[in-house]
């Protein structure tokens, strides 16, 4: 398996990482525990960024696949990988103005953007594990090039 080929695996990896310190990031909050809510939402952003920069790689060395499904999964998958890219795109701004909002102790500002920007982030890196499921474990492609 060349280096490439471990790109899908590594990004849905990065993806699972990235929503268990979101998730953590949450409860943190919810629990008063302000650094490590710091710690977690920061390791969050600092994973996302890895993710990427891996993901940017992998579109730029590999072939794109066609989803192999057919019938009602297809349109689902569709339906998740749509929703998935438009989120993804808008997440890096917001999660950014979100991050600077904290990291400069605007916090009311924070905590007004954070409302929008945790669901859509949760949301862009779990579909982001399920599109990796359907795309290259449930329903895989020819894996010429990748292998």
């Amino acid at each position: 398996m060349n280096a490439i080929a471990v790109l899908p695996h590594l990004n849905a990896a990065l993806n699972a990482a990235a929503a268990c310190f979101l998730i953590a990031g949450f409860v943190f909050i919810r629990l008063g525990a302000r650094r490590a809510h710091r710690a977690a939402m920061i390791t969050a952003a600092v994973i996302s960024g890895l993710f990427l920069i891996s993901y940017v790689s992998l579109r730029f060395y590999a072939p794109i696949f066609v989803f192999q499904g057919d019938g009602a999964i297809r349109v689902f998958y569709y339906v998740v990988l749509v929703s998935h890219v438009v989120l993804a795109m808008a997440i890096v701004p917001l999660a950014g103005f979100t991050l600077v909002r904290a990291l400069t102790g605007r916090f009311d500002a924070h905590r007004r953007i954070a409302r929008w920007t945790w669901p859509v982030w949760i949301y862009v890196s779990v579909t982001g594990i399920l599109v990796y499921l359907m795309l290259y474990q449930l329903y895989p492609a020819a894996t010429a090039g990748l292998s």
